[in-house]
């Protein structure tokens, strides 16, 4: 009887044809499989952006921040002094900017710091900033019998300094609390002007 013998290089080829997982459990096989390389890639694209939210807004990030010390500026106020802020340590200060003398909000906010003012000014010194000129000022205070100074800010020189957004030349309602040492200690970026001299109370009694 005769025998056919197969070659010894044929058979590694028919076992791997019959024996499909071993091809695949073949490391060179693992190595150019695209699922195994892709999908951990395709998983960390996915990953979420963060959000919004947790990036503070455009107009909060120019704000003079609490810690900073209070900028080297000066201005007039109505009655004509000159008033330097760095001159003011020693004190609490509040400097509040307002849009416009004698418009809805900005009336509410002084004659509720007017109604207050005893109390404010045992504990701070009170300075309204405006870029009305002094003229305005000074016709604002006689109306409503303000007791504290209004500065003269035409040039926009000090709300640039605090970092206060304007509005078609106006600024910001924003007010800021500074410390005995000049140093910012509060700030208060969207003020309603309704009860905010109650605020302004609160917040100087939290200061040392």
């Amino acid at each position: 009887m005769r025998t056919n013998w197969l070659p010894l290089t044929v058979l590694p080829l028919l076992f791997a044809c019959s024996h499909p997982e071993a091809a695949a459990s073949s490391p060179s096989s693992t190595s150019a499989s695209p699922a195994a390389n892709t999908a951990p890639v395709a998983t960390t694209a996915m990953a979420a952006p963060p959000t919004a939210a947790a990036a503070p807004t455009a107009e909060a990030s120019t704000l003079l921040a609490v810690g900073s010390q209070v900028p080297d500026v000066s201005a007039v106020e109505q009655g004509g002094k000159t008033i330097k802020l760095r001159e003011l340590k020693g004190k609490p200060l509040i400097v509040y900017f307002y849009p416009k003398d004698d418009t809805t909000g900005c009336t509410i906010e002084a004659k509720g710091i007017r109604d207050q003012y005893k109390e404010l000014k045992e504990r701070a010194v009170v300075l309204g900033v405006s870029s009305d000129t002094q003229d305005s000022h000074k016709a604002f205070a006689d109306k409503y019998s303000l007791p504290f100074p209004l500065l003269v800010d035409t040039s926009h020189a000090v709300a640039e300094a605090f970092g206060v957004p304007l509005n078609g030349g106006h600024a910001k309602r924003v007010t800021f609390v500074i410390d005995k040492d000049g140093k910012v200690a509060k700030v208060f970026p969207n003020v309603n002007p309704d009860g905010h001299a109650t605020e302004l109370l609160d917040a100087l009694k939290t200061l040392s």
